[in-house]
């Protein structure tokens, strides 16, 4: 959705023309597939990063677009609300320490940023949801005003044709309407790509479903909504409630939400496409001129625009990714992880996911064929509602009968796993031992973010009201976060 859009309206006619434009780029694709050479290369590794913007109170401060005129760095990019901020950060090769120069990389703009920010009383956050967020911060008039956000609204709540409803239960429960997706806005995430082989990408794209909740649950950093103690990653319920735009007085079939786990284990990278072109019907019907092709017949490699903006208008938590650069190659968008707490801990959970994945790879065919896919997708609604007290199906190599496993005996059983299949890429073990430690250090802490703000936030209660409280727990986590200590190595005394 990086794309410059700048009209709202669209007839039906462009719709239609657009749809079968997809179906063009989808064939062109399988052409493109077929090619013995194709996606080949070197794996490398991609990010984004989005913030909140906090003001001396700790509240949101809705200034992204002064902020980003400021800078002026083409990988600074606005988001759906004024209150937050996204960083691209550059690919890396898979080898050395691609993720130290990631963490360096990031640490730097977030400088950087942060000097242009001082001024107007901003400065960056990497949280899941902001523990210090008010209903009364939300709404229409909060929405970035950009054409591609307002066309995403007003195709999503012309579909839905109601409010969008948001129940999540938890340790407490919220019950709210919101007339616009400006909800959509309270999460902030870490986007993990991965390049991956072509010819072998539903095996790595299969791996990477299988392991996703362990990781979430980890990384999990999101356990609050204005004052309420929900999820401990929150962000997943929310994201999926804020946009989905079925209508809810449909009598026919209605298209499943834009938001979800996936639809069955992967047979091919191809399915994973043309599944999202025939389950979501189109939502910003932009047209190129490119004939796809013409230019397969070529020999060339097509921008297929149509598949790759149709693709970018649907939220799986793990996506497939087409890029026609560097002669064409397929990546996986790894959706699911929040933003923070540190840079360090998010390059702990890139690689730990990236490892956890190539682990289970080589017995991916046998572990799909024994775990029902609506297991997994159990597997990671329950890693984000319990966190690291959850408790998931898990497949073993020479398991007979399926069964409930502690998520953190899985996380011990699987970092060793990790470790030695990460050694045989062309990473460094100095980065593999630097980062898998941290992921280590939570699991012998029994510690994630969610976990910590949570504790933190509990003891504070003891003194303070519920508004004190959560500032004052966010001061804190921001006090530490500034020195990218990893966050089982935090003070658990506020």
């Amino acid at each position: 959705m990086g794309l410059s859009i700048d009209r709202t309206e669209f007839s039906a006619d462009e719709f239609e023309r657009f749809a079968a434009k997809v179906r063009t780029d989808l064939k062109a694709l399988t052409r493109l597939l077929d090619r013995p050479d194709f996606g080949e290369g070197e794996s490398s590794i991609g990010a984004e990063v989005e913030f909140y913007i906090v003001n001396s109170e700790l509240r949101v401060q809705p200034i992204n677009t002064e902020i980003a005129a400021r800078v002026q760095d083409p990988q600074l990019t606005v988001e759906l609300n004024r209150f937050n901020l996204e960083y691209n950060l550059k690919p890396q090769a898979f080898s050395g320490h691609p993720f130290a120069r990631t963490e360096q990389e990031l640490l730097a703009a977030i400088g950087r940023i942060n000097q242009h920010a001082a001024p107007l009383d901003g400065e960056l956050v990497p949280i899941g949801i902001l523990p210090t967020l008010r209903q009364s911060d939300m709404g229409a008039h909060v929405m970035t005003d950009v054409p591609r956000y307002h066309a995403l609204s007003q195709a999503l709540l012309k579909q839905r044709g109601e409010p969008f409803s948001i129940h999540i239960g938890g340790n407490d429960v919220i019950d709210l309407e919101a007339d616009d997706v400006y909800m959509e806005g309270a999460n902030t995430s870490f986007q993990l790509h991965w390049r991956v082989p072509a010819h072998r990408f539903a095996d790595y794209f299969n791996a990477v479903q299988l392991v996703t909740p362990v990781v979430l649950a980890l990384a999990s950093n999101s356990p609050s909504l204005f004052g309420h103690q929900l999820w401990d990653e929150t962000r997943i319920a929310l994201f999926k409630q804020s946009i989905d735009s079925r209508s809810p007085n449909h009598k026919t079939w209605r298209h499943p939400p834009r938001v979800y786990y996936g639809n069955g284990w992967a047979r091919s990278a191809w399915e994973l496409f043309a599944a999202s072109a025939s389950l979501y019907p189109p939502i910003i019907p932009l047209m190129s001129e490119e004939d796809p092709m013409a230019v397969v017949n070529c020999g060339d490699v097509p921008k297929l625009s149509e598949m790759r903006l149709h693709q970018g208008t649907t939220w799986p938590w793990n996506r497939a990714i087409y890029d026609h650069s560097d002669g064409g190659h397929l990546r996986i968008e790894i959706r699911s992880m929040p933003a923070g707490p540190t840079a360090v801990d998010m390059c702990a959970n890139g690689l730990f996911v990236i490892g956890a994945a190539l682990a289970v790879l080589d017995d991916i065919r046998h572990l799909t064929s024994i775990l029902p896919f609506h297991y997994t997708e159990h597997n990671f609604y329950r890693a984000a509602k319990y966190g690291i007290g959850a408790e998931i199906i898990w497949p073993q190599k020479d398991q007979v009968q399926l069964q409930d496993m502690p998520l953190l005996t899985v996380a011990r059983e699987l970092l060793p796993r990790a470790r030695e299949a990460l050694t045989q890429t062309a990473v460094e073990d100095s980065e593999i031992h630097r980062l898998l430690g941290i992921i280590e250090g939570r699991i012998e802490t029994n510690i994630s973010g969610a976990r910590w703000q949570r504790h933190i936030t509990e003891s504070l209660l003891r003194s303070l009201n519920p508004d004190e409280a959560f500032r004052c727990m966010l001061s804190l986590y921001m006090a530490e976060q500034k020195k990218n200590i990893p966050l089982h190595e935090w003070t658990l005394s506020p």
